[in-house]
């Protein structure tokens, strides 16, 4: 049985149900989960968070008109603090940007202003959002990076459904203390309410004893039918390798595939901030 059966704040979601689009401007639309969902089954809470970080969208199908009637176009990066009460649903999300269509905005500066003062209010904190032209959001550009891919590891695999377990051998007894950046493209979960499958890669950094990457990935490969949404598959992942792992430093950050014109990057880090501008070709 799910730890979320039965959980008040999922019982009034649009997410799952049949719903009508509106193209006119609706506030409304926007639902949110609490952030405790999950985080009391982890143990944790505001005032105890073992990271900082930040939760960004990505939205490619933001269009409205202007004075004189004429669609535009944008692409908007949009960004909300792991500190906020809630995280913006994401179904009602998309109902509520498609909601833009067909209304009227002065300005590029006036759509930005209303999504903020609306995404805010949902969040219960500041959001941050910035608009692009579609051909050119720098943040979106297709980068090589440096991290070591885990995935050709040949390994058996035999856990499909969450097995945090798996990680309490993760070092080997004469581990090296090291610094790694490593990433995983195998990292499949679905959504909580649907049962749709999200897909992403995830990048994992730290310095501490050296991690057993074979551990690891089987580790990863176990969310495969495992039912969250994707901040709360991040947060259970970096708290996993907390508890197994002798590592000091650690961040976890996960970039999925997008659906329904949005795509959703979760961002955990025991030091850092702010999400790196990293999009790969899946993305």
């Amino acid at each position: 049985m799910s730890i979320y059966t039965n959980a008040k704040a999922l019982s009034k979601l649009t997410l799952g149900q049949v719903t009508s689009y509106c193209s006119q401007y609706t506030p409304e639309l926007l639902q949110a989960v609490p952030r405790s969902l999950n985080r009391d089954s982890l143990g944790l809470t505001t005032n105890n968070l073992p990271f900082k970080g930040e939760d960004v969208w990505y939205g490619y199908e933001l269009s409205w008109l202007n004075d004189k009637g004429k669609p535009v176009v944008a692409v908007a990066e949009f960004s909300f603090p792991c500190t906020s009460p809630n995280i913006v649903e994401s179904k009602s999300f998309k109902l509520y940007l498609n909601s833009f269509n067909q209304t009227r905005f002065s300005s590029w500066q006036s759509v930005e202003s209303a999504l903020i003062k609306d995404l805010s209010a949902t969040a219960g904190a500041s959001a941050d959002v910035k608009l692009f032209p579609v051909n050119n959001c720098p943040a979106l550009a297709i980068q090589l990076d440096s991290a070591l891919c885990i995935d050709e590891l040949d390994i058996e695999v035999s856990h499909y459904q969450l097995t945090p377990e798996i990680l309490k051998n993760i070092n080997h007894a004469q581990a090296d203390v090291v610094t790694e950046y490593l990433v995983c493209h195998l990292l499949k979960s679905n959504c909580l309410i649907t049962n749709q499958p999200d897909w992403a890669s995830v990048y994992i950094e730290y310095s501490g004893k050296q991690i057993c990457h074979e551990t690891l990935l089987k580790y990863l490969i176990s969310f495969r039918q495992h039912n969250e949404f994707h901040e709360q598959c991040v947060e259970r992942i970096f708290c996993d390798l907390k508890r197994f792992s002798e590592i000091e430093y650690l961040t976890v950050f996960a970039r999925y595939t997008r659906r329904g014109g949005l795509d959703i990057n979760p961002f955990r880090s025991t030091s850092k901030t702010k999400t790196p501008k990293l999009r790969t070709l899946r993305q």
